[in-house]
């Protein structure tokens, strides 16, 4: 049974002082759009939103949304604002789904079981690639894919090729792709020496400042996973 978000239409739309009127009052800001409809400023619970991000399948969730004048529609979290300091909802997009078209996700790897070549042979496991991006039908979009690294030996290469694979799901990844492999302790260790060594070594001359302003940052809203975000 798909989880239903019970939205409602936002008073003031995109303004922002209309926004923060939906937070002071225990609720988030967000837009539903997608499917050839107009964009519709809505309200949602907080907790929800969080529940669905943290579920096994996370921002890949389909859910049902019910907006008040409208029929429900089928959607997906697709991007998401966190409030830096308090770590709390701010903002979050979400997106119709037509079921019977393919989307592009990201989907978590993840890694079963210890390889040989760091039970017998001194090695460690590194994971290179934690997400890939796949495409298929939203119903054919797993919450994870799995894949045995028990027999990978020292120095041997997972790759994307070596992962589960099947007609419903179109990997977008090169084939070649490292995904993890293992490798030796003294490998690890040899990027942290060059690092210490690097900043042993007497400094160059320091360069004289050009004249004028300089830009500033621009402000990066945080964003949470894996929620992928």
């Amino acid at each position: 049974m798909p989880e239903v978000v019970v939205a409602k239409p936002r008073e003031g739309k995109f303004n922002k002082n209309a926004a923060r009127r939906v937070r002071v009052a225990g609720k988030i800001p967000a837009v539903l759009y997608g499917a050839g409809h107009e964009p519709v400023a809505i309200e949602v619970d907080p907790k929800q939103i969080s529940r669905i991000l943290y579920s096994e399948s996370g921002h890949n969730t389909i859910f049902d949304v019910e907006v008040a004048g409208q029929s429900a529609a089928k959607a997906m979290i697709v991007d998401w604002q966190y409030e830096p300091i308090k770590d709390q909802l701010i903002h979050i997009d979400l997106k119709r789904i037509a079921l019977d078209k393919t989307l592009r996700v990201s989907v978590r790897v993840k890694l079963l079981g210890t390889p040989v070549g760091v039970k017998t042979q001194g090695g460690i496991l590194d994971q290179v690639l934690r997400e890939v991006e796949i495409e298929c039908l939203p119903a054919d979009i797993p919450s994870h894919i799995d894949v045995d690294v028990s027999e990978l030996a020292l120095h041997q290469v997972l790759r994307v090729s070596d992962l589960p694979h099947s007609d419903k799901i179109k990997f977008l990844k090169a084939e070649d792709a490292t995904v993890a492999h293992v490798v030796s302790i003294r490998e690890e260790a040899a990027p942290a020496a060059d690092a210490e060594a690097a900043a042993g070594a007497t400094p160059a001359e320091p360069e004289v400042a050009k004249k004028g302003k300089t830009e500033p940052a621009a402000d990066a809203a945080a964003k949470k996973p894996e929620a992928k975000k």
